[in-house]
């Protein structure tokens, strides 16, 4: 029996129409660059120090020495969040004029009661600094980002359903609606409790329509401009979102300008609406021939050719209509011991994949540098790492090209503690690097995913391992915080983890230029297993004489 792909052959690749999906799938994604990572900025602590209240009368000398010193990164600095007893302090002033006269060490210390100042030498204002999320409460900076990964990962599971069950347009134009609506309410959040539910619901948006424009251009695709579109179509778009986050970060440094400045060209995705049409593969698994069959029309009169006067025969529609009477859920990604066992390494390669990839994007400002520099150059680093992978999808192995690159990243990250501390220029390269190789895992991943899992659960195999990878992006942010008292230790955990993630690829199997499986019982097995359940089948029935298309109820009583 024809596949969807030899039935809409006659389409060609690159007409008109596939052009037109292609560009708006891609724009649709420009967005998530610059609104997934803004926190980068948003959540940024600038230098900061107990308040000295002004009716203290004390001179310039004595406000200076108010704030005790600390060892901090091996360097003595002011503390940030301990100052002299002000009390003490005025007595002392009072008597001594010169306090460079005393020892101040043994003066007793208290808390900043009165608040902190913030250096405005970089910004005028940033969720920190609005909220002091400071001293006893630096716990919260991270856990506002990490509040935004907890809302993707509820996303990736409820749009992953959602998209398989009514539609990938519905969903894609949903969750990016949800994405702009609540991050201009977000802009004027009055405490932070309420910024961080609002981030909550962006987050259920932000990434869910970026899994659902995957899926819809790689159904409505064919072939190797599929494979262009996963990598260079929507990666490099995302990089370019990913670009403009820190040239606007650079110009509007108040935090809730800059939320509302990345928020509102989302208004402008409004009308692809009409442009953009539902999968007529998705539409064909749930039965819908009429409205497959009616895009499939449009698509050939856009792209100037005579489509078949029959595109379905009789027996290819009752084999479809009787394919999708049958529903799925999560629980298929682990009925068998097959889909069970590449659910679960998937699970763990998404997980480590988005540790190595949001933790190096969130740690740009702490690199040697500027910290807008470093963020763009963490960007442009992403643009040749999608064309590689896209060139290693074109023409090489799935496994080993994922592998591959999930241990250049992985064994670049894990030697950085090895690099002097006067040589900080060189382990910020070495960092790029890193990105580079997890980056390039970071697109692979995606197509490979896609690959593996069939048509009925494929939108929910990639939500539900993009899930994963949201408690991996979720986890980031605090393997980011353990740097503080070691530095290089963040670094030496994703690298680990990441080679780590190079031997599991290897466990799975091969989909290069292999069809899309359309059915579980389709997948091809991983390391271990004799055989594929297809070829099985296949062999029994032509030794029968018969063939698969005579004999649905066996596709259908192996899937149940």
């Amino acid at each position: 029996m024809r596949d969807y792909d030899e039935i809409t052959a006659f389409l060609g690749e690159w007409g008109p129409y596939q052009k037109v999906i292609f560009f708006l799938l891609s724009l649709s994604i420009l967005p998530n660059g610059f609104t997934g990572l803004s926190m980068v900025f948003l959540a940024d602590i600038p230098e900061h120090r107990c308040v000295i209240p002004g009716n203290l009368n004390l001179s310039e000398a004595w406000i200076n020495r108010t704030i005790p010193l600390e060892m901090e990164n091996g360097k003595l600095q002011h503390s940030k969040c301990r100052r002299y007893r002000l009390d003490v302090i005025v007595n002392l002033s009072q008597t001594s004029p010169d306090p460079d006269s005393l020892n101040m060490s043994e003066l007793e210390q208290e808390p900043c009661l009165d608040g902190w100042e913030y250096s405005k030498d970089q910004y005028i204002s940033t969720i920190v600094s609005e909220w002091d999320l400071v001293c006893t409460n630096n716990w919260k900076g991270p856990f506002s980002l990490s509040v935004f990964f907890i809302g993707v990962l509820f996303g990736s599971v409820v749009s992953g359903q959602l998209s398989d069950r009514f539609g990938r347009k519905i969903v894609l134009f949903g969750t990016m609606g949800i994405q702009t609506g609540f991050s201009i309410i977000q802009a004027f959040s009055p405490n932070w409790e309420i910024f961080c539910f609002l981030n909550f619901i962006v987050g259920l948006g932000q990434i869910s329509n970026y899994v659902a424009a995957f899926v819809l251009g790689s159904e409505v695709l064919r072939n190797s401009i599929r494979v262009i579109f996963s990598t260079a179509g929507i990666g490099i778009s995302f990089a370019l979102g990913y670009m403009v986050l820190p040239l606007a970060a650079y110009f509007i440094r108040s935090w809730w300008m800059l939320i509302l400045a990345l928020s509102i060209p989302g208004l402008f995705y409004i009308p692809l609406w009409w442009f953009v049409h539902e999968s007529p593969r998705w539409l064909l698994s749930k039965g819908k021939v009429s409205e497959a069959e009616a895009i499939l029309q449009y698509a050939a009169k856009k792209n100037n050719v005579t489509a078949p006067a029959v595109l379905f025969s009789s027996l290819e529609l009752e084999y479809m209509m009787t394919k999708t009477k049958k529903t799925y859920a999560i629980f298929h990604l682990f009925k068998t011991p097959n889909i069970r066992a590449i659910t679960i390494i998937n699970l763990l390669l998404w997980m480590i994949m988005a540790v190595g990839y949001f933790g190096l994007s969130l740690s740009t400002p702490n690199l040697h540098g500027d910290s807008y520099l470093n963020c763009f150059f963490s960007a442009v680093t992403e643009v040749p790492a999608y064309l590689a992978a896209w060139l290693c999808l074109q023409y090489f192995s799935r496994r080993f090209s994922l592998s591959g690159s999930f241990f250049l990243g992985g064994i670049v990250l894990f030697f950085i503690q090895l690099i002097p501390s006067d040589l900080s220029a060189l382990a910020t390269v070495l960092v790029m690097i890193g990105k580079f190789g997890v980056t390039c895992a970071f697109s692979l991943i995606y197509v490979y995913t896609a690959e593996l899992y069939p048509t009925v659960v494929r939108n929910m195999g990639v939500g539900i391992s993009s899930m994963s990878g949201r408690f991996g992006a979720i986890i980031s942010p605090y393997v980011l915080y353990i740097g503080s008292s070691k530095a290089f230790l963040p670094f030496i955990l994703m690298g680990s983890f990441t080679v780590l993630a190079a031997i599991l690829v290897l466990i799975l199997p091969e989909t290069f230029h292999v069809p899309l499986p359309e059915t579980i019982d389709q997948m091809l097995k991983i390391k271990g297993f004799k055989c594929r359940r297809s070829q099985i089948t296949d062999d029994h029935l032509k030794k029968n004489g018969t063939t698969r298309e005579t004999n649905t109820m066996v596709t259908k009583k192996e899937e149940a």
